[in-house]
């Protein structure tokens, strides 16, 4: 027995066009009528045949005429909406005419005319400078009452900690300065290593010249001690320490973790901020003079390989350009830089709202600032030193 051919698929009689638009120009009115199936199964066949609509010229008006359309859904108002886009280009006022029940029903439920009062044909124009400059003032003063708040509440829990010991978290304030110091000290160790040989190399070039090859230890000693070395310190420890503490409040903040802190009645400044700020402010002026040492290292490589300088003429030539002010001076800066970077951390993560990109903003953020606030402090302490 024969199989039965397959059924040949439905197809529209020559005398009915497919459903789509259909364009008669009335005058100076152009009609586009929808006809059939304006809905998921058709829609995509449609929009690419909008722009077709609008060759027809000239017309002065535009209508839609709903009297042939079979059915019509959601998929259907992406097609009105194409239209018009169009329409509006063209600057041609748009009408709906013979609008069936079920279509009044499905332009109601998907807001259509709220659509197009929030689409993005008509953008907003943007406003001018003064507004704009308005904002950005009104936003830095807010920002402003933001920091001095936080770093009020910082000193006075720090007050807090120095009256009653027993409230400083110890396991997370040992962990933090293994964290900040111990696991910093090969890159600061290489950074200063590096700088100092740098610094000795380029100065002997010049000092060569004038037979002064001693002074390479002075010269690399005292700037280093006295600056160079709390500052590179200082902002390394501000990108690898610093952003940590920014991004691991900002983390428990969107985590919730923050909000479960204050319903069981601890105070997370004190709880985060405490541990993190004792660790730094203990570690970086330690990790200050390992920089140092290193710095004065690099710097007898090159005067013993290159200057023929015995390694006893270089650390006593060293020795005797010191003095125990430029070390305790250069402790001071890595203090205050210390607490500079362990309170811009905690800020910019106690600050950051929203979901995990607001974790790397408050490390950028901590960063940006904190290198900032070091260079401009260094400055403020330059000033200060030339007065003593």
């Amino acid at each position: 027995m024969e199989a039965s051919p397959p059924p040949a698929p439905p197809s529209f009689r020559s005398s009915e066009p497919p459903p789509g638009l259909i364009t008669v120009l009335d005058g100076t009115t152009l009609r586009i009528r929808l006809h059939g199936r304006i809905d998921r199964a058709t829609c995509s066949d449609i929009l690419p045949r909008v722009s077709a609509c609008f060759r027809v010229t000239p017309f002065e008006t535009i209508e839609i005429d709903f009297s042939e359309t079979t059915r019509f859904d959601d998929y259907g108002v992406l097609v009105l909406l194409e239209i018009r886009r169009y329409a509006h280009r063209l600057g041609k006022p748009l009408s709906f005419v013979h609008v069936a029940e079920e279509v009044s029903k499905i332009l109601e439920l998907t807001g259509f005319d709220r659509m197009i009062e929030r689409s993005g044909i008509d953008k907003p124009s943007p406003p001018n400078v003064l507004v704009r400059l308005g904002a950005f003032v009104i936003e830095c003063f807010q920002n402003a009452g933001t920091v001095v708040s936080f770093l009020g509440n910082l000193m006075l829990l720090f007050l807090y900690v120095l009256r009653h010991p027993a409230s400083l978290r110890y396991d997370d304030t040992v962990l933090y300065m293994r964290t900040t110091g111990v696991d910093a000290l090969p890159i600061v160790g290489l950074i200063s290593f590096l700088l100092g040989l740098i610094m000795a190399f380029m100065s002997s070039l010049q000092l060569a010249q004038f037979g002064a090859n001693v002074f390479v230890a002075s010269l690399v000693a005292l700037a280093m001690v006295s600056e160079l070395g709390p500052i590179m310190t200082a902002i390394v420890i501000a990108g690898r320490s610093g952003s940590a503490y920014a991004a691991e409040i900002a983390n428990m903040g969107i985590s919730e973790e923050i909000d479960a802190l204050k319903t069981m009645g601890f105070d997370p400044v004190l709880f985060l901020g405490i541990p993190r700020m004792v660790a730094a402010m203990l570690m970086i002026p330690i990790l200050t003079l390992f920089s140092d040492i290193f710095a004065i290292a690099g710097g007898l490589l090159v005067g013993v390989t290159m200057l023929d300088l015995t390694p006893v003429t270089y650390m006593s030539q060293t020795l005797k350009s010191l003095r125990l002010f430029d070390v305790v001076w250069g402790m001071l800066k890595s203090g205050v830089f210390a607490f500079l970077i362990s309170w811009i951390g905690c800020l910019r993560g106690f600050q950051a709202r929203g979901g995990a990109s607001a974790v790397g903003h408050a490390a950028t953020s901590s960063v940006v600032t904190s290198i900032f606030l070091i260079i401009l402090f260094d400055s403020i302490f330059a000033v200060v030193r030339s007065y003593l």
